[in-house]
């Protein structure tokens, strides 16, 4: 029994690694029920290739996407038609957003790179009044439940690998192509501190190791 549990990890990490599938992009789909069906400015913190970015653009007049990495960026400008009304910017997520104010601001699976309250003070800056800002984010797990909830999450992980690769190994999806580093708030403290910055926001721990956050601007 003492080798089970790593045997039984190393087997996990060997079928994910053959069948690999988006987490963040999961979750694009809520985000888009989480907005109004038209608006005119919208910010993708984080953007990667620019799949949420494409999809906002499908409601919105202009969508601005802003990621560090240069290479990723360039590779999602050649993802998207000329003719989007979607651009993509090299630079960081605090101090080189293009001038908003946005009615709509998305971060997914990026601030936990950045510092958490300054992240969030600078969403509310460039946020238009009305505007919402929508954030799926990593936490370390702490206590007991977070702990259960991962372990929950392993046979629903497993069945959305199987299916989205039809049980074939797949290639790495270019948009999970980006650098990636631990989450290191726990979930309590990313609810403390957010309501510290944006009263009244709305937090939930989810499946796939994830938390969401969504804001209404005054």
């Amino acid at each position: 029994m003492t080798t089970l549990a790593p045997r039984v990890l190393r087997t996990l990490q060997q079928f994910h690694a053959d069948h690999p599938w988006d987490h963040n992009a999961h979750y694009h789909q809520w985000i888009l029920r989480q907005l109004p069906r038209r608006f005119d400015h919208a910010l993708d913190v984080g953007c990667g290739t620019g799949d949420l970015a494409r999809l906002l653009a499908t409601r919105a007049k202009t969508v601005q996407g802003i990621d560090a990495d240069p290479a990723i960026v360039a590779q999602a400008r050649k993802l998207t038609a000329p003719a989007a009304p979607v651009s993509f910017t090299v630079g960081d997520a605090l101090s080189d957003i293009p001038p908003g104010p946005y009615d709509v601001i998305t971060c997914v699976a990026t601030i936990h790179h950045l510092p958490f309250s300054d992240a969030l003070t600078r969403f509310r800056q460039c946020l238009a009044p009305g505007g919402t800002l929508v954030v799926v984010g990593l936490a370390r797990a702490q206590s007991l439940s977070d702990h259960l909830l991962g372990t929950a999450a392993i046979p629903s992980n497993v069945a959305m690998a199987w299916i989205k690769n039809k049980g074939r190994k797949a290639p790495r999806p270019a948009s999970m192509t980006a650098p990636t580093q631990p989450a290191t708030m726990s979930f309590p403290n990313i609810v403390r501190d957010a309501r510290q910055v944006l009263p009244g926001a709305r937090l939930r721990r989810r499946l796939f190791w994830r938390y969401t956050l969504v804001w209404h601007q005054r």
